[in-house]
């Protein structure tokens, strides 16, 4: 067993679910990242011993093991020195598949909906009183923690498909949400990215479970079963799926659906979560759930007591007729769910998109996808483009996006000014989206937006 672990890149949101892991289990953990947020300070909060410069001599000199975030960048002074000290060292994927392994588990994977559907099922195991773990890659509002651990009957971890991590993992039951073409900088085309889909689906343990979202285009649905002859597979979603829903209507945010499997029917369910794309999610969540042979009635309350993620379709304030919603949507497909489910709960109101585009690589793969979606919106302000773990491109920013906008009502600003921009503008129900830093700024952000409506309703 471990008694000294150290973690570069210990913010980041799987990163930190391990460190946390480690932690209740009484290893001492230390760490760097280049950026201190509400997430490591709570890291320390809990006993972790956390810096945030890149300093060699801050690396404690007994270590067991140090753990990398994928997107460590070979440059980084401590990475240096943890290879002149022969320091053993394992990729984050690597660790968590080693901790699953000896466990039965389930693996959430696809390119969109992986932190909402193993959030949300998660939630449904744990309140259903069964022993536990779970590595979630956003923040469960339910339990203000991306990790649960009540046990260890099952494991419930996300997928990544980044840097291909997911094919670390060996999962008795597993979930393919979507496969639309993303991380093309890793895997080159969509094609291949796809055939690594199949060798993750080849790593779920014989007669295991695989649901397959209904979005994912039948001749690929036909692939899996063709190369997967030893597991089940089964579809989600609407229509014809194995599993399936059908929206009995909306309710003050409210998504009343009913669940369909076969003849058996689970009906007037609530979530709130609007968007057919969470129903699809939460079909995901209710079928694996039976799986583990959890009960109707326990469903049903747990899917309606689900406060849903942080950054995903979240409600920041809704004052004074306005709106703020933050979502984490950074792919052209997740901008277009999160606008249509914004439609479909405030039909008629006027809507902002405040998008930070995120990774050059991304914004110069989907240019076109994204000023397309984006220009359903009322009205587009657009940030600086948040690059993370990459350098520059030439000729691709939030600019070049901006120019390719047909909506009216456009804007192209920096974070710096976004705050005074807001002040001048009519807003009715705003949104902002992207998986950058926009959060860091969320107190100014809702300032500007509702501090105009408070002092004109005081007049």
């Amino acid at each position: 067993m471990y008694k000294n672990l150290y973690f570069i890149g210990i913010g980041g949101i799987g990163m930190s679910a391990l460190a946390r892991y480690f932690n209740q289990r009484g290893v001492v953990i230390y760490g760097y990242d280049k950026t201190e947020t509400e997430l490591t300070r709570q890291l320390e909060q809990e006993g972790m011993l956390i810096h945030y410069e890149d300093r060699p001599d801050l690396i404690p000199q007994s270590l067991d093991m140090v753990i990398l975030t994928p997107a460590v960048p070979n440059d980084l002074k401590e990475f240096q020195t943890i290879l002149e000290r022969n320091i053993p060292y394992l990729k984050r994927s690597q660790v968590l598949g080693q901790i699953t392994a000896g466990n039965k588990n389930i693996a959430v994977a696809g390119t969109h909906g992986k932190t909402t559907t193993s959030s949300l099922l998660a939630h449904l195991i744990y309140c259903a009183n069964t022993p536990m773990t779970a590595f979630l890659g956003g923040i469960a509002v339910n339990y203000q923690s991306n990790y649960l651990d009540t046990g260890d009957d099952w494991m419930v971890e996300e997928a990544d498909e980044y840097d291909r991590s997911f094919l670390q993992l060996s999962p008795d039951l597993a979930v393919i949400g979507s496969l639309d073409p993303d991380h093309l900088d890793i895997y080159g085309t969509h094609e291949a990215m796809i055939e690594t889909y199949l060798e993750f689906a080849r790593k779920i343990k014989p007669n295991g479970l695989l649901l397959l979202s209904d979005t994912i285009p039948k001749q690929v649905q036909d692939q899996f079963r063709n190369q997967l002859q030893s597991i089940r597979i089964k579809t989600y979603g609407t229509g014809q799926s194995d599993h399936r829903f059908e929206v009995v209507g909306t309710d003050s945010g409210w998504m009343l659906f009913n669940y369909i499997r076969n003849n058996y029917n689970m009906s007037n369910l609530r979530l709130r979560m609007p968007g057919n794309h969470n129903l699809r999610n939460a079909v995901a969540a209710i079928a694996l759930a039976e799986e583990l042979g959890i009960s109707q009635e326990s469903i049903r309350m747990s899917l309606e007591n689900f406060k849903g993620i942080k950054r995903r379709f979240e409600w920041i304030e809704e004052s004074n007729g306005l709106v703020l919603i933050d979502d984490y949507a950074h792919h052209p497909e997740e901008l277009r769910a999160a606008i249509e489910a914004c439609r479909s709960i405030y039909p008629g109101r006027n809507i902002t998109g405040i998008f930070q585009p995120h990774l050059y690589s991304r914004t110069r793969d989907f240019l076109h996808e994204f000023a397309h979606v984006l220009s359903q919106l009322d009205q587009v302000i657009l940030v600086e483009l948040y690059p993370a773990r990459e350098p520059a491109i030439l000729g691709i920013s939030s600019e070049t996006i901006y120019n390719l906008l047909t909506v009216d009502s456009k804007y192209l600003t920096t974070k710096k000014q976004l705050p005074e921009l807001l002040r001048t503008l009519k807003l009715d129900v705003v949104m902002t989206l992207g998986a950058g830093d926009l959060d860091m700024m969320q107190n100014e952000i809702k300032h500007a937006i509702f501090e105009k409506a408070a002092i004109n309703n005081l007049q």
